[in-house]
């Protein structure tokens, strides 16, 4: 008998949580859209796309949710018109029980900016050109001079992305400039002298040989001795005064 009891209410309350979730979704699908929150989920300090920017996006696709049914709101069509605003990295747009409509949203981070005779723009962390926002001007590298794209994304992107990484040369270098030879050409925070690469193939390996120059010769002669460090020859520093 109590084994029947059992099985009673099990079949009651499987029907009750059915017809529950089946209201339930109904309530959900006829609710009307009350607002869109974003929420912008990287770390920086200021924002390169803001909220306007992305309710205007919506706008003017004709898919701005608010005081619409959820059931006609179509989220991977919202994260589309998201993604096409050239400062978004990655977006996720999903619905809320208390009947917001919530995108979350992961801006580039540029790591480098490129302010060359073919073009102006940034290279962000994952190698990918972006524009130049109205904004927010991003404190990272400068290239400049005879920089092609293609470069900026590969050799450029590989050194910027070095730079980022190590502390002391990242502070050092504020400029990167690429001469009508393609020779890069390093300006340093300190002193007037330029340090010529030529490729930044095994640039990690220049950068050593420069390191022991400032470690052994500067102390010695001071920021100010020479014009230019070459370090295009394997095993030598070449040095011309000024």
């Amino acid at each position: 008998m109590i084994r029947i009891i059992s099985i009673i209410v099990g079949v009651l309350l499987l029907g009750y949580f059915f017809i529950a979730g089946f209201y339930f979704r109904k309530d959900r699908n006829n609710r009307l859209c009350t607002e869109v929150e974003v929420v912008i989920k990287d770390s920086l300090e200021e924002y390169f796309v803001g909220e306007r920017e992305l309710h205007e996006i919506l706008r003017k696709k004709g898919i701005y949710p608010v005081k619409k049914k959820f059931a006609s709101i179509n989220t991977e069509e919202i994260e589309k018109a998201v993604l096409s605003n050239e400062m978004v990295a990655n977006a996720e747009v999903y619905k809320t029980p208390s009947g917001i409509i919530k995108l979350e949203i992961e801006q580039k981070m540029p790591i480098l900016r490129v302010m060359g005779v073919k073009g102006n723009y940034y290279v962000d962390h994952r190698g990918k050109i972006m524009p130049i926002s109205l904004r927010y001007v991003a404190n990272v590298p400068i290239a400049t001079g005879y920089v092609e794209k293609e470069f900026a994304k590969s050799d450029l992107y590989k050194f910027a992305l070095f730079l980022q990484e190590n502390d002391f040369w990242n502070d050092l270098i504020v400029q990167i400039v690429v001469d009508e030879n393609y020779d890069v050409i390093l300006i340093p925070r300190v002193g007037n002298c330029r340090i010529l690469l030529g490729t930044l193939s095994d640039f990690e390996e220049k950068l050593d040989k420069l390191m022991l120059f400032y470690k052994q010769v500067v102390p010695k002669m001071g920021w100010d001795k020479y014009s230019m460090i070459n370090l295009k020859f394997k095993n030598q520093i070449v040095c011309t005064k000024k």
